[in-house]
């Protein structure tokens, strides 16, 4: 199968929609499968730490306004002539917001069918950045994926909030986890001595450093006696929430076996964003043995068994959050159930799973072309 993966962000970006896209061109070429990438090009100087396993081409790009890490597709040609040179027979559209509605309209064009992927929730995003406008954002989603054979939600939370806004065609596709690189066995002592030298419970963070993530909630946590608070990860919110959080040590953009290390040697994962449409960082910790903190809403719902694996919590409570790893802390017994809990929750979940199972609805939708007679 011949598969042009367009997406809105691919490494060297550190972010769901960049992992999610690099995991599935490299399952494809695994399967033996003939995959292309087509994504927005990255600042000047950025290098990806792995090599990609396929083509990639870039078209141009510019920052995005206040947050220059985020890159947006300018207009080119090279998305067409690259859909076509590669014959492609399915198209997928990762994120589709820009550079992928244009995908959307090339596949149309060409008569390719197209599998789009909701990952963002951009009404979560216009509530934040805008105070309002999630009618429109709907309405910008629903015109984006109507387009689309297939649109594929990363959890459950996120089926059902597209079906309520009228997107039709929608199936259930989860993200999967390294759970060779993310693993127990990866807990530092001497990373662990470093970050908490008298021996404080080490409560961590990673992510995006951003409005969104409401990472400010963990302020409580980090007045809790005999706690440190690490957090993971950059953005233009790092400046404010080094005054924020007091006492937390922020550690900055970490990637591959450095990150799987951090997260071995956590005590407790908290994650804070109301706004997720999966949460890959809850399934890292969760691969890594450690247990989870997370907001009661959106993908964590899938992920966290409230009392076995983790603690869910109001989304936005910071009384909420501190209380939740307050009562992990005074446990140990209970950390290390969950932590072995949510190992276990999470072995089945590997990229090679997940990456059949979108195969299997790639084959689908091409079925289904193949179905309806020609006009």
């Amino acid at each position: 199968m011949r598969v042009a993966i367009v997406t809105e962000s691919f490494p060297p970006d550190v972010n769901g929609v960049a992992h999610c896209a690099l995991q599935t061109a490299r399952h494809l070429a695994d399967r033996g499968h003939t995959p292309v990438v087509v994504a927005p090009a990255p600042a000047s100087g950025r290098r990806a730490d792995d090599p990609a396993p396929c083509p990639v081409v870039h078209v141009p790009s510019l920052p995005l306004p206040g947050y220059p890490d985020v890159r947006v597709a300018l207009p080119s040609r090279r998305l067409a002539a690259t859909l076509a040179e590669h014959r492609a027979d399915v198209v997928h559209l990762a994120g589709p917001f820009v550079l992928g509605v244009r995908g959307m309209a090339a596949a149309a064009r060409l008569g390719v069918p197209a599998v789009a992927v909701y990952q963002t929730d951009l009404a979560g995003y216009a509530r934040t950045y805008l105070g309002g406008g999630e009618a429109a954002a709907w309405r910008r989603i629903r015109s984006v994926h109507r387009a689309a054979d297939l649109t594929l939600a990363p959890s459950g939370a996120a089926l059902h909030d597209l079906r309520a806004h009228g997107v039709p065609r929608v199936a259930l596709w989860p993200r999967g986890v390294d759970t060779a690189r993310f693993r127990p066995a990866l807990r530092d002592e001497a990373l662990r001595r470093e970050l908490a030298p008298d021996g404080e419970l080490i409560v961590g963070y990673v992510g995006r450093l951003a409005p969104e993530k409401r990472v400010d909630l963990l302020a409580g946590v980090c007045a809790l006696d005999g706690v440190r608070v690490v957090v993971v990860g950059d953005g233009p919110s790092r400046p404010g929430l080094e005054q924020a959080l007091p006492g937390a040590v922020f550690l900055g953009r970490r990637t591959g076996g450095d990150l799987a290390r951090v997260f071995a040697s956590l005590d407790v994962f908290a994650h804070t964003g109301p706004f997720e449409t999966f949460c890959q960082t809850v399934q890292e910790a969760m691969a890594s043995g450690v247990p989870v903190v997370a907001p009661a809403t959106g993908g964590p719902l899938d992920l966290v068994s409230h009392g076995r694996t983790g603690l869910l919590v109001p989304p936005g409570d910071a009384a909420a959050v501190r209380d939740a790893v307050r009562s992990l802390a005074a446990d140990p017994a209970l950390r290390a159930a969950c932590g072995r809990a949510g190992r276990a929750a999470v072995e089945g979940r590997t990229w090679a799973a997940v990456g059949d199972r979108l195969i299997g609805h790639y084959t689908d939708v091409l079925a289904a072309r193949k179905a309806v007679p020609a006009a």
